[in-house]
């Protein structure tokens, strides 16, 4: 029977991209103006937002946001999820409605369309730079100082398949340290089955996310770094691990 879901799939992964795709040039000259100076950022987020829920709702994706704590509007936070799928990004614009700055690699920024507007309003690094990294950090630093949040995931890029969640990336904890900023984990469930890196896979279906209640960073040091990292992976891998057991797959 598998055999009759590959022009299925096909289909499916074409039809991503076109959902991807219309919004951006439908919305282009709304985009461009959005961009053109760094205080109208959020502008462009608000249209993000409307692009993300556009796609996962062309995507048959019913998306449930579910809150252990709320973030408030006015404050600044470092929002952290586990990374699984190429939709990730965009069901994390509708799971926070906090202004923020996504922190992602730079081979995005190659995709057409997409890529123009991902350079012109993420950060982007070269994990294999030392010299991006530290970029990274100072260009975080400015915009953490605007008011606005960061959002990063740590794992650095997207694992194997059988890997349930990846060893953390120390910068995004070292950097809310530094800043005194509160972490907020976040459990993406079902991303990697309903629109994984493998071709042949996924489908319509529910999508969810948990934002779990908030780390304080408040009198740590760059010496519990590590250790804030590895409370914060463990919180997410603690929540995939319980939802694998008790869930059926695809």
């Amino acid at each position: 029977m598998a055999i009759f879901k590959y022009p299925f799939w096909i289909f499916y992964r074409i039809w991503f991209y076109v959902l991807v795709a219309i919004p951006i040039i439908i919305l282009f000259p709304f985009l461009l103006v959005s961009i053109s100076r760094e205080k109208w950022y959020p502008y462009f987020l608000n249209i993000a937002r409307i692009w993300a829920k556009f796609i996962l709702l062309g995507m048959g994706f019913n998306y449930k946001v579910i809150k252990e704590e709320i973030p408030k509007p006015k404050a600044s936070y470092m929002f952290v999820a586990n990374h699984t799928s190429m939709v990730d990004i965009m069901l994390m614009l509708v799971t926070v409605q906090n202004p923020f700055v996504f922190v992602g690699k730079k081979e995005l920024a190659k995709i057409p369309l997409f890529g123009f507007f991902y350079k012109r309003t993420c950060i982007l690094v070269d994990r294999s730079s030392a010299k991006s990294r530290q970029a990274v950090f100072l260009r975080a630093q400015k915009r953490l100082k605007q008011g606005l949040s960061i959002c990063i995931f740590p794992e650095g890029g997207v694992p194997d398949e059988h890997i349930i969640l990846d060893r953390f990336k120390d910068g995004a904890f070292r950097l809310a340290i530094n800043h005194q900023i509160p972490i907020v984990p976040i459990t993406f469930y079902d991303n990697k089955r309903r629109f994984s890196f493998t071709f042949y896979s996924g489908g319509p279906g529910k999508m969810r996310a948990r934002i779990h209640k908030f780390l304080s960073t408040e009198g740590l040091t760059s010496k519990d770094t590590k250790a804030l990292s590895d409370k914060t992976r463990t919180i997410i891998l603690n929540e995939l691990s319980h939802v694998s057991k008790t869930e059926k797959p695809l």
